[in-house]
Parts: C-alpha cells; sequence; structure tokens
C-alpha cells in the first residue's frame, strides 16, 4: 500500500509545510529515556474520501488514529545515515478517519538515532533530540484538509517509561489514560535543517514475521519461569495473563541456559580491554500492571535476539497460549529452496536460514543480540547465500545507500554501515575501518546483485564509490611497508602493489590461529586488493566505460603479478600456506593456469592432513566447499561438510543450534555457552548445497541463462532447488539409484540451460522441463594424505620467570608508559623492528605491558623472548 500512494511527489515535497517538533526538557542518561507521545487533534466536516499520512522521525515512531494503530510496519522510519539519508513512510488512512472529532498521536522512542547501538553500547549516534515530521492530507467530498507537524501539537508522557533498542523497554500501564499534556517545540537540531535527506526506501517493511509459542515452561526453585520458544529468533515477546496491579515483571532474554537450567547471558557481553568491567549485554523488558483484564504487554520499541525468556515476577504459572514469540525482520520475498535426502544437510540450511532472517531487521546485522552492526564483511560474505534465498535486491540497495553514505572522502570504507556506535574518543584508540574483505563489500556486493538481478542499474549507482574504494587501497598500498617489509632494506619494483599497512581484521576467527595485528597482512590484503580492481574492471565493462576497463585491468593485473611475486613459489607452494590462502588463491585467479592443479592438491593435502577438517577463518570459509568441488574434489568437500567434531557445521547440529554460532565452540563439549550463538556468516556453506548439491547456478548476469551441475555423493541419494529469478522459476531434482542418475531441470521462457551430467555429457538445453539419466562414474580411488597427528604439548617457559624488576612493573605500568621510555622503547625496537610505530599499538596503550607482551613476541624465538623481558627488568 505505501508503495501504490507514493506518486512523483517528492517526500520532501509531501512534507514541506510540516514542522520538526520535539519534546522539552533535560535528556535522562541513555537506557533511562521514555518515549514521549505527541498529540494532534482535529475536526473534519464530513466523510473522508482519500487520505495518507507521510511521516518520519528522529528516533522510532508509532502512529495511531482515533486509538488505531496506522499500519504493520515495526521500528519506523529504520536504520540509515541520518545525516545523509532518512526514509518517509506513507500509508492510506482513509478507513480510520471519521467525520467530526479525530485524534492523530505518535510515540516517540531513541531508536537507532539517540539509542544505544554497536558492540560498546553507544548513544547519541546521530543527535541527541529524538524529533518528528508528519503531514495527514486528505480529501473530503467537496474540499481538501491537511494537518501538519507544527507548534500547535501538544506532547506529554506515556506508558513507556523508557526505552532503548539494547537495553530493553520498561512499560507502567498504571500511566494509561493519564498523560499530562504540554506544548512542543520546534526543533532546531542540525539535522532538521537539511530535507534532501528525505526519501523513499528501496527497501521492504520491517514487519512481525514468524511466530514462535513456548516449547517448555518450567518454574526454577527461585520462583522464575523459563520459557524456551525453541528457535534462536530476532525480536520480542508479547505477554498476556499479566497479574495483578501493581505487580512488575521482568523479561530477560537470552539464547543459553546455565547448568542449573537458569538463563546466562555471560558468554553476551563484551570486555573493551581488559581489566575492565564487561559491557551487559541488556535485553531486559519490565511491565508494572493496573490490573485491567485483556491488558497485553508487547515492548514494540526494542528488540532481542534470544531463544529463551526468564519471566521474573508472576506468581501464577504461565500456559503456552499466554506469550508469543514475533520475529521481527525485514519483509523480503522467499525466493529460493532447497531439500535432499540427508537429514542433517537439511537441518543445516535450516539453521543458516533462520540465522540469516533474524539478521535483517532492517540492515543486515552481525548477530541480534550484543552488537547488532551492519558490519561489511559479514555481509559480502553471505550476499550471494541470501541472494539465493530472498529477494534481497530492495535490501542490500538500501544498506548500499549507508555504505556510500559513510565511506570517507579518500575512499576508505567503514567497518559497519551505518556507521554508529562509535565513541567520540573511544578506549581503544584506533579506527578499524578500511580492513581487506571488509571493505571490499562495497565491489562485492554490487557485483553479487547484477550477478542475482542482472540489472546494471546497482553497478551504476555504487561505481564512483567501488572506484574510490580501489584507489584508495592503491594509494595505501604505494605509500606504506609493512615493518616486515622495510626490514628487508630497499622496496623492490612490485611492492607498490603489496598492500601491508593499515588495520586488518585478517582471515578472523581461524581455527588455532591466534590474532595479531601486528602480523603482515599483505597475503590477505592483496588478494582482495586484485579482486576489487578487477571487479572494478569488470563493472566498467558492463557499462561501457572502456578507458575505467583498461586501467583498473592492467591494474588487476599488476596486483596479481605483485601477489604471486611475493606469495607464490614456482612449484606452486605458497609461502603462508595455509587452507585460506589457497581457497582465495583458487577463488580469485591469483595462480596461473600451470599452477592451478598443484594448488588445489595442496589445498585437499592441508584439509586431509587436517583430519577432513576445515581450517579456514571469517573470509573463506564459505568458499572452501564450492572452491574443492570447482577443482574436481567435490568427494573432499562432502568430506569436510559431514565431519563431526569441532571445527565445523554438524557439530552445531548435534549440539541443539537453531541458528549458526560465531564460534565453532558455540556451546561446547562441556555444554557451555561461547559468543554469540547466531552469527550468520558461517551460515555461507549453504552456497554449496544450493550450486553444487542441488547444481544450480547462474550462467549469465540475471539468470538469463542457467548451468545444472550437480556433483552427487554417497551420503545424499536425492537432493532439489528452486530459485524464483526475474524471468521466472528455475527448478532441478535428481535421484540416484542403482548407480544411475536422473536429473529434472526447469527453466521459464527465455532462459536456456547447459545442463553438465556425471557421465562427463554437456547438454544445451532449451527453456522448459526437461528429464535426463546418467551413469554415475567409477572414480578410481586415488591416494589420500594421512592426517598429521597433533604433537605432543609442549610446556613454554615463562620468559619473565624469575627476572627482578626495576622501575618496570608488568603488572602496573601500561603499554603507553613504556612507549614513552625510550630505554624501553630500544628494548622493543631491537626485537620487534617497527612495533612501536605500528598502529595497532595504539590498542595497547591502557593494558599492563605483562599482558601485551605475551601477544607481541609470540613469533619470537624462546631466547629472543627471555632477552625482551630481562632487557626490560633491567632497566
Amino acid at each position: 500500500m505505501q508503495n501504490a500512494l507514493i506518486d512523483q511527489v517528492s517526500a520532501a515535497e509531501h512534507l514541506a509545510d510540516a514542522k520538526w517538533i520535539s519534546r522539552p526538557g533535560s535528556v535522562p542518561p541513555a537506557g533511562c529515556r521514555p518515549a514521549p507521545v505527541f498529540r494532534r487533534t482535529f475536526e473534519l466536516q464530513g466523510p473522508v474520501h482519500e487520505a495518507q499520512l507521510t511521516i518520519t522521525a528522529h528516533g522510532v515512531y508509532e502512529a495511531f488514529i482515533n486509538g488505531t494503530r496506522v499500519g504493520d510496519q515495526e521500528l519506523t522510519p529504520g536504520l540509515t545515515s541520518y545525516a545523509k539519508t532518512l526514509y518517509v513512510q506513507q500509508y492510506d488512512v482513509t478507513a480510520l478517519l471519521r467525520s467530526g472529532e479525530n485524534e492523530l498521536t505518535v510515540v516517540l522512542s531513541d531508536g537507532w538515532f539517540r539509542g544505544r547501538t554497536g558492540a560498546h553500547r553507544v548513544p547519541d549516534s546521530f543527535g541527541t533530540e529524538t524529533a518528528l515530521l508528519a503531514a495527514l492530507t486528505g480529501r473530503l467530498e467537496d474540499s481538501a484538509f491537511s494537518v501538519v507537524t507544527d507548534d500547535s501539537w501538544e506532547t506529554g508522557l506515556g506508558t513507556i517509561v523508557a526505552a532503548d533498542l539494547m537495553d530493553g523497554q520498561t512499560t507502567d500501564l498504571r500511566h494509561t489514560g493519564r498523560t499530562v499534556w504540554g506544548p512542543v517545540v520546534l526543533s532546531t537540531g542540525p539535522l532538521t535543517k537539511d530535507r534532501s535527506r528525505l526519501g523513499y526506501s528501496p527497501a521492504p517493511p520491517v514487519r512481525k514475521a514468524e511466530q514462535y509459542r513456548p516449547v517448555r515452561i518450567e518454574r526454577l526453585p527461585s520462583g522464575r519461569q523459563i520459557v524456551d520458544f525453541g528457535q534462536d529468533l530476532n525480536g520480542w515477546v508479547e505477554l498476556r495473563a499479566l497479574g495483578p496491579a501493581d505487580t512488575t515483571v521482568v523479561l530477560t532474554h537470552g539464547e543459553a541456559l546455565d547448568p542449573e537450567g537458569d538463563l546466562t547471558l555471560d558468554h553476551l557481553d563484551i570486555t573493551v580491554l581488559p581489566g575492565l568491567p564487561p559491557l551487559p549485554v541488556g535485553q531486559v523488558d519490565r511491565v508494572t500492571l493496573r490490573g485491567v483484564p485483556g491488558d497485553v504487554f508487547e515492548p514494540r520499541h526494542t528488540s532481542h535476539g534470544f531463544r529463551y525468556v526468564a519471566v521474573d515476577g508472576l506468581h501464577h504459572d504461565l500456559e503456552e497460549h499466554d506469550l508469543v514469540a514475533h520475529q521481527v525482520r525485514s519483509d523480503m520475498r522467499h525466493t529460493g529452496s532447497f531439500a535432499c535426502s540427508n537429514d542433517r544437510l537439511d537441518a543445516l540450511h535450516r539453521i543458516a536460514v533462520a540465522s540469516w532472517r533474524s539478521n535483517t531487521l532492517d540492515v543486515p546485522t552481525d548477530c541480534p543480540q550484543r552488537e547488532r552492526w551492519g558490519y561489511t564483511g559479514d555481509f559480502q560474505i553471505f550476499a550471494r547465500s541470501a541472494a539465493f534465498l530472498d529477494d534481497i535486491d530492495g535490501f542490500a540497495a538500501k544498506w548500499l545507500q549507508s555504505l556510500r553514505d559513510d565511506q570517507h572522502a579518500d575512499g576508505k570504507v567503514t567497518n559497519v554501515a551505518p556507521d554508529c556506535g562509535i565513541e567520540a574518543e573511544p578506549v581503544v584508540p584506533i579506527s578499524f575501518d578500511g580492513s581487506a574483505g571488509w571493505g571490499d563489500a562495497v565491489t562485492i556486493i554490487p557485483w553479487e546483485l547484477f550477478r542475482a538481478y542482472g540489472d546494471p542499474a546497482v553497478l551504476e549507482e555504487s561505481f564512483p564509490a567501488m572506484t574510490a574504494w580501489v584507489d584508495f587501497v592503491a594509494a595505501t598500498a604505494r605509500s606504506g611497508r609493512h615493518a616486515s617489509r622495510a626490514a628487508r632494506g630497499a622496496a623492490q619494483e612490485h611492492e607498490q602493489y603489496i598492500w601491508d599497512t593499515g588495520w586488518h581484521w585478517g582471515e578472523w576467527l581461524e581455527p588455532d590461529v591466534p590474532f595479531s595485528p601486528q602480523a603482515d597482512p599483505a597475503i590477505v590484503a592483496t588478494a582482495y586488493f586484485a579482486r576489487s580492481a578487477q571487479l572494478v574492471a569488470d563493472a566498467a565493462s558492463v557499462l561501457g566505460d572502456v578507458e575505467a576497463t583498461e586501467r583498473y585491468s592492467a591494474l588487476a593485473t599488476r596486483v596479481v603479478e605483485a601477489w604471486r611475486t611475493e606469495f607464490l613459489d614456482d612449484d606452486g607452494t605458497l609461502t603462508v600456506p595455509t587452507q585460506a590462502n589457497h581457497v582465495r588463491a583458487l577463488a580469485f585467479g591469483l595462480v596461473p593456469a600451470e599452477l592451478v592443479e598443484p594448488t588445489a592438491d595442496a589445498l585437499v593435502e592441508l584439509v586431509e592432513r587436517n583430519g577432513n577438517h576445515l581450517g579456514t577463518g571469517f573470509l573463506s570459509t564459505g568458499m572452501l566447499l564450492p572452491v574443492l568441488a570447482g577443482h574436481g574434489y567435490a568427494d573432499v568437500a562432502h568430506n569436510v561438510l559431514f565431519q563431526d567434531g569441532e571445527p565445523g557445521w554438524m557439530v552445531m547440529l548435534e549440539r541443539g543450534a537453531t541458528t549458526v554460532w560465531e564460534a565453532w565452540n558455540g556451546i561446547d563439549a562441556d555444554g557451555r555457552p561461547h559468543e554469540s550463538l547466531n552469527h550468520y556468516s558461517k551460515g555461507a556453506v549453504i552456497d554449496f548445497l544450493h550450486t553444487v548439491v542441488a547444481g544450480i547456478a547462474p550462467a549469465a548476469p540475471g539468470y538469463r541463462s542457467v548451468t545444472f551441475r550437480p556433483r552427487p555423493d554417497p551420503r545424499v541419494t536425492w537432493a532439489e532447488g528452486s530459485i524464483e529469478t526475474r524471468h521466472g522459476l528455475v527448478r532441478s531434482r535428481w535421484e540416484v539409484q542403482d548407480g544411475r542418475m536422473r536429473l529434472r531441470t526447469q527453466t521459464p521462457d527465455g532462459v536456456a540451460a547447459t545442463v553438465h551430467l556425471p557421465d562427463g555429457r554437456v547438454v544445451e538445453a532449451e527453456p522448459g522441463a526437461h528429464s535426463w539419466e546418467s551413469d554415475l562414474p567409477v572414480v578410481a580411488p586415488r591416494p589420500r594424505y594421512e592426517r598429521t597427528s597433533a604433537p605432543d604439548a609442549v610446556e613454554t617457559p615463562d620468559p619473565a620467570s624469575g627476572l627482578t624488576w626495576g622501575r618496570l612493573d608488568p603488572e602496573r605500568t601500561v603499554f603507553g608508559d613504556l612507549l614513552g621510555d625510550p630505554a624501553a622503547v630500544a628494548v622493543l625496537e631491537r626485537a620487534i623492528p617497527g612495533i612501536t610505530s605500528n598502529p595497532m599499538v595504539d590498542m595497547a596503550r591502557p593494558i599492563p605491558f605483562g599482558q601485551v607482551l605475551p601477544l607481541a613476541t609470540d613469533g619470537l624465538e624462546d631466547d629472543q623472548r627471555s632477552a625482551v623481558w630481562a632487557g626490560l627488568a633491567a632497566l
């Protein structure tokens, strides 16, 4: 209905006569701020023939006309980079108005504009004053009417006495009907002057979607009731059967239970730096009752990531019908499906889908509980899988607008988009913007949208941001050298294309590899430099920009050559031979044709010597299985997929996951939770299920032509998949029986297909439905690499043992003071050249150096580490 109402009149024009209004008075601390109500009464002289409400806010609003809620959208106007873009909603409200007296009321809470956001729960990201802008316009039989926000409105406090998206919502139902009305003020906030920001969102609205009833309710000896909804989700709980007046009921939301069966939130707390108290995750709703039958508590000005809810304060036992959990997310159209004979693969697909959709509350968040940030890296990893599951075109376009809005003037891309929840004076005084694999979202996601939907408009709209990013990376590569390279002497010619400075997350969460921000990031960063340069060249080619195509193609070639010079030996051996680096080398085309086969074999060796366990981290895990299958090792890919134990996907299912975890040991073998239990990025493995198991992939952008190439595995006897493309339905189904596979495919009118059959035949198929049969090839067994046994644990000597300290105290002297001591700096620089000038040391300044040195000296030999400690102790 919203789209049907929007005509050629811009949002700014619809609101031209409206003024921004606010509630006067002081602002309470974050998390304790009420949601004021704004009101305007007016009289209409006759029946209403047509009426629409055009509205937006700095904050989150709910509108009501004559006591009836307007529309079914939630948490409007949503999250954007408010300084550049603010979306406006329009509603058909004809049926809500009447002849005679009418009342328009709006509830306004902090939302993302002024509430807490991000890992560090920072408030006031976009301003310190919430404000409302609205226009109600319509037509009577022979006249028009208009009601706009101005100083004739009233404001007061309603039932919501505190509301924050992260902390939760506190409601006092005893305040119902007792609002004391007073005058509004015209808002003078700096953003209210710029109406060029106003527009209509390309994304589908946020709505309540799936509903979950309790699968178990248990009362603990403490009196607390634990409600299990059986599914990790994002949203809130609607509670009925509230109880007697003056009772306060507390609902605490979480993902896991402790050994006693009580709710635990400890794994979700964030510690900014060692020694500082953890930041609580929040997620607590409270309601004080007035004892009126039929009252319902539904906290629509907050959201939570949870499976369990702990209910305190209710004396009566809850029943299943007393409460329901609402999933709240962007209402994207579901387009893709997958199913197969293997229950575990179906379950894996199900939890990946659940994790993705519960992280689509207006932006693609990393998790729905403790950070809730639109991390650039997470979305670029999952974008291809998401585009199979849902029509993400408008959703991603909205997010890309925020990414472009927040891009730095020099082309650097922010760590999160919208760029909120960032302290003005952070405890960790460093920017996390501009990391390889994260910033590259600005090139990868537009290309994935073009691949999925075939519309070059997304490339045209994003092209300036794409080129700005690659130009920033190129300039950074030219101007900086990592300390390890500087120690080699004069720079070689190829080093101007090696990206090895700045902040980088690297492969992040690579199993058994500790994160070392001082380490050389070049093998990962330069690979993404090459990838993004090539994507810009490809985009320029699509857009017909010959000069840019040639320029960025040449740049990509030079970067690839530099990567090979620095990291690839003549026999195909990588200088940093990890699974992740081999995956990237093959996926990004960094290896010359003659070395592709030995590089793929080296990857297989790494996998099999690791017991068929993955060893990839954040960036390359989603690419691992498709890369193996694409280079002739579908059997190895399936072995990794089905591998039990950590790290792997099957262990999540074995331990009861209903969404994908952030850590491979999200629930460890002892049942203890770790990190977020709803982090969708590792779910990118389902691209393998879509493209390799079901065997569906676009052969041309937008599925103008299709490739069917399923790779059967003995553990799967049938599989099917489908996707609703812009041209129509594409479908595949195969079954294996008695050594033969029967494959059925379907493409819409105008969409031809190339079909790869297991017996080696390649068939060109016309549009429509087809069926083929094929013998499964008899594959000669190949030698398998034996698993490398884990080395016996070696006790690492303590380099600080037995030392007598002089003027420095490793438990009290912080690392920042060490950097201000010339003698201490000399000791550090002798052992680790460049350490004191590395931008990462700023993170460690407030930390006692006794906690920093073990990490900083991790790459040194034992005698070198001991020398550093002894040298500092002697000062």
